[in-house]
């Protein structure tokens, strides 16, 4: 009889831990089911803030440089996606003057409240001014101005940073790093080539205080072109040690940039020597869709 007992008594917990198996996994696949799925979006509206690399400066084919060739491939990427630009690039703008084209233009902030992706070229020409003034300086004396001039263009960042983000809260943005046009002719000059790499650490920095933006670093793939090896950047400045002996003169910057027929960096135009041409274009934008696929929420909307 007790026998009997136990075996009862074991049969019910046995019954009692299958029909809580049971619950679970069935309470836990309802759970699953409820799980959010993620839908390719057919419309993507992209939004392109900033100075002459956004508006397209040196683009022979002047179908808007990056801004154009970014959409052709989202398109081919995502076949059922189309996708609709809005270009804000002004050539020669700095920071503060993007934020104040956005205070002032009511399409702009309405285009970026719209905007399911926003992309962003800035700084270049905040510092640029700065070595227009210093670059025939010594050293010490751009490195403390330079550092002065960043301690401005963190906080016009900042601001420019925040009034997008006050339109938009959502939308991913991805800021564009700057480069150096002239390195091919003076790589052995380390005042620019570092005062850029500072210029781009505060860019980054700054950028990465912010939810769902990122830095997209294009100095070396633009700065050295072609020159893709230690060995060729090296043979450069052999090279260029004679010509230069690592000093920038104002003669020789004026002759590059009065070439119409020639740049040693192929990614570079001869429009004007500075900016990028179509090639170029295709470079930044290659490396702009590598970041928006890594981080690609604009693209899928949760249903």
């Amino acid at each position: 009889m007790k026998r009997k007992w136990w075996l009862g008594l074991l049969l019910l917990c046995l019954l009692a831990v299958l029909g809580g198996g049971w619950y679970f996994y069935n309470h836990l696949a309802g759970q699953r089911s409820a799980e959010p799925v993620y839908v390719q979006k057919k419309d993507v509206h992209l939004v392109a803030v900033g100075d002459s690399l956004t508006f397209g400066q040196g683009d022979e084919t002047k179908n808007g440089g990056y801004v154009g060739i970014i959409k052709q491939k989202i398109e081919h990427r995502y076949r059922q996606t189309t996708v609709e630009t809005a270009n804000y690039g002004v050539s020669g703008d700095r920071s503060d003057q993007i934020l104040a084209r956005l205070n002032a233009q009511k399409t702009m902030r309405q285009d970026l409240r719209q905007a399911d992706v926003i992309t962003m070229t800035v700084g270049g020409n905040d510092l640029l001014q700065n070595l227009e003034k210093n670059v025939l300086n010594s050293p010490q004396t751009i490195d403390k101005d330079v550092a002065a001039a960043q301690q401005t263009y963190t906080a016009s960042l900042n601001k420019l940073l925040q009034a997008v983000r006050k339109e938009n809260p959502q939308a991913p943005i991805f800021v564009l790093s700057i480069y150096n046009p002239v390195y091919t002719y003076f790589p052995d000059v380390d005042t620019i080539n570092d005062s850029i790499a500072k210029w781009n650490t505060t860019t980054a920095a700054v950028t990465r205080g912010y939810k769902r933006a990122y830095f997209v670093d294009i100095n070396h793939l633009m700065s050295w072109g072609q020159y893709k090896t230690a060995a060729q950047r090296q043979q450069l400045v052999r090279k260029e040690e004679q010509a230069n002996q690592g000093k920038v003169t104002q003669a020789r910057l004026l002759n590059i940039m009065k070439n119409k027929d020639h740049n040693l960096n192929q990614y570079i135009s001869t429009e004007d020597n500075f900016h990028p041409n179509h090639r170029g274009y295709e470079q930044m934008a290659d490396r702009l869709f590598q970041a928006m696929q890594r981080h690609d929420s604009w693209e899928y909307v949760k249903r």
